[in-house]
């Protein structure tokens, strides 16, 4: 079973890696989907390859999907096929895992009006003045919807994600 993981330059390495090997442990095959094939640099410039472009990935191929934050999802909110693939995997009502920042390609997508959810405190307003349901926890599942407030949070993050993965096998 495949899960999703989006990536763009200024990614949040520990956001990207931790689910990266924590879901392979369990067994997923993680791929790695971009705007475009190609080698990303985090923040901290650590570089990891895409091995999947968006325009070659399908949501049936899925069983869920992890958006990172960092800088990156600023970025990948710009590309309009990353927003319909989100798009696609929410209305499949396959598990969405959004951190930090990621919640900016949950509210470019159009998914989050009213949710309840989560994200890094500098994107409250922004979260709110989409039509969410703002919560400051470690982690808020809404359906389908896992999100966290940042890197203290992704044991949580991760454990409830892959719980709502197994719920599907």
């Amino acid at each position: 079973m495949k899960v999703a993981i989006l990536l763009e330059d200024l990614y949040d390495e520990r956001e990207f890696i931790y689910p990266y090997y924590r879901l392979q442990e369990e067994g997923y095959d993680v791929v790695v989907v971009a705007p475009k094939l190609g080698t990303y640099k985090g923040k901290s410039g650590l570089k990891f390859e895409a091995n999947a472009a968006v325009s070659d990935v399908a949501v049936g191929d899925f069983v869920g999907l992890v958006i990172p934050g960092g800088y990156a999802p600023d970025r990948l909110r710009r590309y309009p096929e990353i927003l319909v693939f989100v798009r696609e995997m929410d209305e499949a009502r396959k598990p969405i895992a959004a951190i930090c920042h990621a919640g900016w390609v949950l509210i470019s997508a159009g998914i989050v009006k009213g949710r309840r959810l989560t994200g890094f405190f500098a994107i409250k307003d922004d979260l709110i003045n989409a039509g969410a349901h703002y919560v400051d926890e470690p982690v808020v599942v809404d359906g389908n919807l896992i999100t966290s407030r940042g890197p203290s949070d992704l044991k949580v993050w991760m454990k409830e994600f892959i719980r709502h993965l197994k719920v599907l096998q």
